[in-house]
């Protein structure tokens, strides 16, 4: 079943049953989450695996989140995206509200998603959540705030990587 949300401003959205989605949204005006917002962000999706969706793969960059998960069902069918969204989003912003004492607007309202179609490998999605290629690390492995379920806290294998930091 093919559902179509209109929930981005410019463009609707249109989310097949059962697939799995990679996701990136983006922080207002491009503000830069300190460690502690990055860590809240992480552990929000964390406690959400398993109830709204299943998180296959995480990474919250300075000011942007990139994820890769699997809407799960319910009795009216599949979660959709925009509940996901805005349970982490609404979460995750009123905890960095209260706990960095900061105010006002945490994400853009937009996002951007993408269903996996099957011939394409989950890896070479996952290998697009790489703080090495920012230039934030040089090891992935000493990333605090990445995730993938297959490894768990703080680690990812970069499947298809040549080791090359570019």
């Amino acid at each position: 079943m093919l559902r179509r949300y209109e929930y981005r401003r410019r463009l609707p959205h249109y989310q097949p049953d059962f697939k799995i989605f990679f996701i990136t949204f983006c922080t207002y005006q491009r503000w830069e989450l300190p460690g502690r917002a990055r860590q809240i962000v992480l552990d929000v999706f964390l406690r959400g695996d398993g109830k709204l969706f299943e998180l296959l793969a995480l990474v919250v960059m300075p000011d942007h989140v990139h994820v890769a998960l699997n809407p799960l069902g319910h009795m009216d069918g599949q979660v959709s995206l925009p509940e996901i969204l805005q349970a982490i989003k609404s979460t995750s912003s009123h905890r960095i509200n209260k706990e960095l004492g900061h105010r006002g607007t945490v994400w853009q309202q937009e996002s951007f998603d993408r269903g996996l179609r099957q011939e394409e490998q989950l890896g070479d999605k996952i290998e697009l959540l790489n703080p090495v290629r920012a230039g934030l690390v040089r090891d992935p492995m000493a990333y605090r705030w990445m995730w993938r379920k297959t490894q768990g806290w703080g680690e990812i294998a970069l499947s298809g990587s040549s080791g090359s930091e570019g």
